[in-house]
């Protein structure tokens, strides 16, 4: 059973209610539809904010790992003309040579298809052939900085 007792504050005259026991709950207690609404869009806000977040940093990781396999496969690219004295014909011949372990996977595009420039240029006067000389993504998105990942 519950009991009510009723009383007055002294300082602000207000009378108060004050709820003894268990069973059906006195109308002074619970929240409001509106404080639950309000309490339930901040969270939506939030969660909001931080979805968004972590779409940006997803994104940041993808580029750094696009970085990192760019370099890698330029600077394998370079060791291979230096040490063969010939560019490789493929980023296969990379792999072949054990100069990268496995081709790494684009990560836009979740593929080994990145795009191989091959050129005329020469590293050093000892070189004897020409071939493949710089590779990029094949991703046709745009990066953070503004510009296409296929131009990295």
């Amino acid at each position: 059973m519950v009991q009510e007792r009723e009383g007055m504050n002294r300082q602000s005259g207000r009378t108060w209610r004050k709820c003894q026991g268990a069973g059906v709950p006195c109308s002074q207690r619970g929240f409001t539809l509106l404080e639950v609404m309000i309490v339930i869009s901040i969270i939506l806000i939030l969660v909001g904010i931080a979805a968004g977040m972590y779409q940006q940093s997803i994104r940041r990781a993808r580029e750094s790992v696009l970085k990192t396999d760019l370099q890698t496969m330029r600077t394998a690219i370079d060791n291979y003309t230096m040490d063969k004295l010939q560019a490789p014909q493929s980023l296969q011949d990379l792999a072949d040579a054990h100069y990268l372990r496995d081709l790494p996977i684009d990560p836009f595009t979740n593929q080994r298809d990145w795009v191989a420039h091959f050129g005329d240029t020469l590293i050093s006067p000892e070189q004897t052939g020409t071939g493949l000389d710089d590779v990029h993504s094949n991703s046709d998105q745009t990066g953070s900085d503004g510009t296409p990942y296929n131009t990295w």
